[in-house]
């Protein structure tokens, strides 16, 4: 099957910018600011995963996910695991991943009820090239000021647990019940196994690798979709012609040319890397 070029959804949101990164359009200043850009799947299908870049400029509201158990005991097709690629940053951004020290369910929602939990929080400041892994019942929060592109299992079930005092609906219960209050300990990362070819990390939801230009070929197992995201650079791929700020998927087996200076991301689910694969 040639590779697919998806549709990009913009989605403005408060907390979004009128600045967005190289490869997207700025949206009017007098528009509302864009917080998200989506990719979708043409036809009805949901597939695993689901790639966005997120631009912020302010924090984001506290919150949790659940794992694949707990969301198919709610009704719900999938957990969420997620990680982010931070592209930009200001000087001054963070995000919280994890507790500072191990709290009880019950001093979790009482920081949430109070406000305390974001001193709770264990918050991390981050830059261009950090990437972080965020597995479901992780307490977190992205930051002001931060470009990213988060890779994700294909669900949009949040639990938000604290809002800054923003109007919005929280999920005290069902997130307090998934919630793991405690220090966040980093999945670990293979980084780079062959010339070219770094693995930012190894399942178990799916796999993230990290790309130069040039020449590769490779196959991918039956019935297994990747998700090629070219951050920088340009490039074609099984005859599909791409360029940063856009999203393809592909199947089977893969060619893929790349400008010199590219820089490209390359997702796919499950717990095995793809075996083997020939890059100039």
């Amino acid at each position: 099957m040639p590779a697919t070029l998806l549709a990009t959804h913009r989605v403005e949101k408060p907390w979004g910018r009128h600045t967005l990164y190289p490869g997207f359009a700025d949206p009017a200043k007098d528009g509302d600011p864009v917080g998200e850009v989506w990719f979708q799947t043409p036809g009805d299908s949901t597939p695993d995963l689901l790639i966005k870049y997120l631009f912020t400029s302010e924090k984001l509201s506290v919150q949790v996910h659940p794992n694949d158990e707990q969301a198919h005991a709610a009704g719900l097709p999938r957990g969420k695991d997620e990680c982010w690629v931070i592209l930009d940053a200001q000087p001054d951004s963070t995000i919280a991943l994890g507790t500072k020290k191990p709290y009880t369910r019950e001093e979790l929602r009482a920081g949430a009820l109070d406000g305390s939990i974001e001193d709770m929080l264990d918050w991390k400041p981050v830059k261009a090239g950090d990437f972080f892994y965020s597995a479901s019942g992780t307490v977190h929060a992205i930051g002001a000021g931060i470009t990213l592109i988060e890779v994700q299992q294909n669900s949009e079930t949040t639990y938000r647990l604290y809002d800054y005092g923003r109007p919005r609906e929280l999920h005290l219960d069902a997130g307090i019940a998934v919630a793991e209050p405690v220090p966040f300990v980093p999945h670990p990362m293979p980084g780079a196994v062959a010339p070219n070819r770094t693995i930012l990390v190894e399942g178990p939801k799916f796999v993230l690798e990290r790309w130069e230009g040039g020449h590769r070929r490779f196959d991918l197992p039956e019935g297994t979709t990747g998700w090629l995201i070219p951050v920088k650079g340009e490039g074609v791929v099984d005859g599909i012609a791409f360029k940063a700020g856009e999203c393809l998927t592909v199947e089977g087996h893969i060619e893929l040319e790349a400008g010199v200076g590219s820089d490209l991301l390359f997702a796919y689910p499950g717990d095995t890397r793809v075996p083997s694969m020939d890059a100039e």
